[in-house]
């Protein structure tokens, strides 16, 4: 099994970030190494929670100690989320830079986490990072909707508009999330230079928060045992789809149960 560095929030109830993330990495057996780029005590959907920014030059001494111990040269991939500022951006790109000298075969996942709804929710500078800094070096990212027009500055009302938005960053992989299917169907596209994979949901009025974060976390994990991106996607979304279920009429993601229930399928 892989060893992942995982770079995200970390929130104590209502899993979204790394809460949301590591678990399903760790469903498949892999190792998650987590950093917090913000500690929250709950999701801001349920409220302003109390939160505590970790300053991006602690963290960056972090991800140094990591390195001076060698915990980062047996990584086989990295994931990042969500982050509270661009100066944290900046050191943990100047870190993904030294790992992929050092092991070219390092599998990059940035989950552009910048907006939804049509709108940003993060400063412009922070958007504006993810873009400029971590893009380039990514081998995947996992947008919304809403991201995916923002970084590529393309509508995208359905999925050929996807798959051509996708395809114009350049990378290998595009795992696009909540592409309008009809009026009352979501696609998620797992996009390559030459194919897509593509599954289908209901939209729902009421959907709980780390959907995102989940289904990333669980695409890498497949994606890291071996699997194809879209077999992966095919693979990660029937869990995805019973913890939603699970979640039935709220806004926490039933995380547990629903790893429980695939690992007993």
């Amino acid at each position: 099994m892989a060893r992942i560095l995982s770079i995200s929030s970390q929130v104590a109830f209502g899993p979204v970030g790394n809460s949301a993330a590591v678990p399903a990495l760790q469903s498949r057996g892999h190792e998650v190494l987590a950093l917090p780029t913000i500690i929250l005590s709950h999701h801001p959907g349920h409220g302003v929670p109390v939160a505590l920014r970790m300053p991006a030059s602690d963290l960056a001494a972090m991800l140094s100690a990591l390195e001076e111990r060698g915990a980062l040269t047996s990584c086989s991939a990295v994931m990042t989320g969500y982050f509270a500022a661009n100066d944290q951006i900046h050191g943990v790109a100047r870190m993904l830079r030294r790992m992929k000298e050092r092991n070219p075969k390092l599998f990059v996942l940035v989950d552009p986490i910048i907006g939804d709804d049509g709108a940003l929710y993060v400063p412009l500078p922070v958007a504006e990072a993810i873009r400029d800094h971590l893009l380039p070096l990514a081998d995947c990212i996992s947008p919304n909707r809403f991201e995916l027009e923002w970084l590529t500055s393309r509508p995208v009302r359905g999925r050929d508009e996807a798959v051509e938005a996708a395809r114009s960053l350049g990378l290998g992989e595009v795992l696009a999330t909540s592409v309008p299917a009809g009026a009352t169907q979501l696609a998620t596209l797992a996009i390559t230079p030459s194919a897509c994979g593509e599954q289908t949901t209901r939209l729902r009025k009421l959907a709980p928060h780390g959907t995102g974060d989940f289904l990333a976390g669980l695409y890498l994990a497949w994606r890291l045992g071996g699997e194809t991106p879209e077999r992966s996607l095919a693979l990660a979304m029937p869990v995805l789809q019973r913890a939603i279920e699970l979640s039935a009429g709220s806004y926490e993601l039933t995380i547990s149960a629903a790893l429980h229930g695939a690992q007993n399928q």
